[in-house]
């Protein structure tokens, strides 16, 4: 990740390590670490909203 990419850019590597994170917890056999990883995935989307205003956490605009 480039420290001089644009808001945009980053809000985009937010939501995509978010989505990962997502489906490495709907892949995890344990209850414990399945949680873990969706409340880190959580976190991170709440972060971007914070950073890049609402909505950016969640979709890509059209």
């Amino acid at each position: 990740m480039s420290n001089d990419s644009g808001p945009g850019e980053r809000a985009r590597e937010m939501r995509d390590k978010a989505q990962e994170l997502e489906q490495a917890a709907q892949r995890a056999t344990d209850p414990a670490e399945r949680q873990r990883l969706r409340d880190k995935a959580l976190r991170i989307r709440e972060k971007s909203e914070q950073q890049n205003g609402r909505g950016s956490g969640t979709m890509d605009p059209m």
